[in-house]
């Protein structure tokens, strides 16, 4: 993919911090991800959106039942990344 190069103005403290933890060289690959996640985020935004407006608002019954397949996803990867050796993800996981 090419790439171009962009001026943007971000808090100092942040941008500090982030440099300290992705050393030389990381940072426009940080902001690149960090920029792609939130892409991806607003598309979910809007298919959600569009989900409600054809369908309507979920149900409590589709709601808890969507919570059931999170809480088992989130058990099936925390054993897979048992089983790898990774002990766990740095991240506690919701639930």
């Amino acid at each position: 993919m090419a790439t171009k190069k962009y001026t943007v103005t971000l808090p100092e403290e942040l941008a500090e911090e982030i440099r300290q933890e992705v050393g030389p060289g990381g940072f426009s690959a940080y902001v690149t991800r960090a920029i792609e996640r939130q892409r991806e985020q607003d598309r979910l935004g809007e298919l959600v959106e569009w989900m409600q407006e054809e369908g309507g608002p979920l149900t409590e019954d589709e709601m808890a039942e969507a919570e059931t397949e999170r809480r088992e996803l989130d058990r099936v990867f925390a054993e897979r990344e048992a089983a790898a050796g990774n002990g766990g993800s740095d991240f506690p996981v919701a639930g």
